[in-house]
């Protein structure tokens, strides 16, 4: 038996902020990054909105990129002593992950980082508050996703919280928020859903109700993402759509290893200066890891109806996975996101010679190895690495060589 779980609401399009005014509750706590969404208007219109149905409103701001286990322990303290029935999380997916782990443990005092990053490991929610989700960028879709990303800083590790229990009740996609983004948010997060994409369609779990979803997202985000990261509203307001449906799509059907070695290496080398950037991180490994996972017969299968539905051409499906990878190369070219860790420099640009000194990284690479054949992503991955090609892959992620194996 497989299961499929959305938000039990989607408000979208113009004006879909307003949906708050419509919650039935006493009390909601605002969960919010570092001040763009006050700085445009959006956080202050949210909690008028929330006043008007009648809620009391309080304020936990200043949730970092990349949110740390401390923060979240700080959160949930915060709710513990307001009480809300709801929980809002207004901004990128920084905020939201936070604001679904502090969720958790509000509901469950007791509980452990650990214990909530067993993978559908946790208990019943919503005994004291639902969740409304409200996105400003165009990448995680975690206002409809089961997954949460929270970092433990003492071991440079990302974990994945997963668990159909974190999806929200309430998912807001206005696409007025994403008109604030930077132009490197946008190339970021618009590869960190063609990813999301990609890898749902190719995923083990995919299925009758997630395939058309991910086809259809991969579809918008080929024609949308590069013009919305050179200024087109039009696309930029599609592309907020586009990273909601792959969001769906990877909620149900889950994802593969360029997100395992994402979440493994993103703060491995933070002692050197700098994170690698999750949607960065994705665009980089995606070409890399279809080169390796189509050595199965199935998932190369899939990724020529990927290559089909984009019109790229090719006679047989070696020549479009071939193709496919071609193309996404020239995506990340014409967004300013280089080729590999080597060449990925501190302010996430490429350059001549990157942020992580090759011997870190190969003195480091078999603990990321092995810690990303340990993420939750790698079961439904199609191809299943040794601990050796695991690390011959990650190396070929940091020299920009090919994948022969």
């Amino acid at each position: 038996m497989a299961r499929f779980t959305l938000p039990r609401d989607l408000y979208h399009g113009p004006n879909a902020l307003e949906a708050l005014k419509t919650l039935p509750g006493k009390r909601a706590m605002i969960c919010v990054g570092g001040g763009s969404m006050k700085r445009f208007g959006f956080l202050d219109r949210a909690e008028a909105y929330l006043k008007e149905a009648g809620m009391e409103v309080a304020l936990f701001e200043g949730i970092e990129p990349d949110p740390s286990v401390e923060t979240v322990m700080k959160g949930a303290a915060a709710m513990e002593e307001f009480q809300p029935d709801w929980i809002v999380a207004i901004g990128g997916g920084s905020p939201i992950d936070a604001a679904k782990a502090m969720w958790i443990k509000y509901e469950y005092p007791d509980i452990t980082f650990e214990d909530m990053c067993k993978v559908f490991g946790i208990p019943p929610l919503r005994r004291k508050a639902h969740f409304c989700a409200i996105s400003s960028t165009s990448g995680t879709a975690t206002e409809v996703t089961a997954f949460s990303i929270i970092t433990d800083y003492a071991k440079g590790i990302k974990y994945p919280i997963a668990d159909f229990e974190i999806t929200p009740d309430v998912a807001i996609v206005d696409p007025e928020l994403a008109h604030t983004m930077p132009k490197k948010l946008v190339a970021h997060t618009g590869m960190d859903a063609m990813t999301h994409a990609i890898e749902a369609y190719v995923s083990t779990a995919n299925c009758d109700f997630t395939d058309p979803l991910a086809l259809h997202a991969i579809e918008m985000i080929q024609e949308d993402l590069v013009g919305s990261y050179n200024g087109d509203m039009a696309k930029r307001d599609a592309m907020h759509n586009a990273q909601c449906l792959a969001g769906m799509a990877f909620s149900n059907a889950l994802l593969g290893i360029v997100h395992s070695m994402a979440h493994k290496t993103g703060a491995a080398f933070a002692d050197y200066g700098a994170h690698i950037i999750h949607g960065a991180a994705n665009a980089m490994y995606l070409p890399k890891v279809i080169a390796f996972n189509a050595k199965d017969p199935t998932a190369k299968k899939r990724y020529g109806v990927i290559a089909d539905k984009m019109h790229l051409g090719g006679e047989n499906d070696d020549e479009k996975v071939a193709l496919l990878i071609k193309y996404l190369r020239g995506m990340n070219d014409d967004l300013n996101i280089p080729h590999c860790i080597g060449q990925y420099g501190p302010d996430s640009y490429p350059c001549e010679k990157g942020f992580v000194p090759e011997e870190v990284f190969l003195e480091r690479l078999p603990e990321i190895a092995k810690n990303a054949i340990g993420d939750a992503c790698t079961g439904s991955n199609p191809r299943q690495p040794s601990q050796e090609e695991m690390e011959k892959l990650l190396k070929c992620c940091y020299y920009d060589t090919e994948v022969d194996f």
